[in-house]
């Protein structure tokens, strides 16, 4: 055991006659944990993104929402009124009446056809 212990400190395994197994089994685990380094990196960046685009459409809803509520107001019929007396123009105190037209029918020979 004490033995074992002592060849493992001084890494014999990798200067003896088979150690070319040692070293692939070795070389593999690097490569091995650079993949999931580099995997680990690329979901990390990409779930960063999405938390950016996440609150980037949060403040465009409120913005949205604000717009909206803005042109409520503004399409108000008092809203609308007042900004007209302010340049001169009152509303009608009339109502509108409506206007019909009647076309008179034309007579002919095509009228037969239809």
């Amino acid at each position: 055991m004490k033995l074992s212990v002592y060849n493992i400190i001084r890494a014999k395994y990798l200067i003896d006659e088979s150690s070319m197994k040692n070293w692939l089994f070795i070389i593999y685990l690097i490569v091995l944990s650079l993949v999931m380094i580099a995997n680990i990196h690329y979901y990390e960046s990409k779930n960063f993104r999405i938390a950016e685009l996440n609150h980037e459409v949060k403040e465009l809803r409120s913005e949205f929402v604000d717009t909206r509520s803005e042109l409520m107001e503004l399409k108000m019929e008092s809203t609308v009124s007042g900004k007209m007396e302010e340049k001169g123009i009152f509303p009608s105190e009339v109502p509108p009446q409506k206007i019909k037209v009647v076309q008179e029918e034309k007579k002919g020979i095509f009228k037969l056809w239809q």
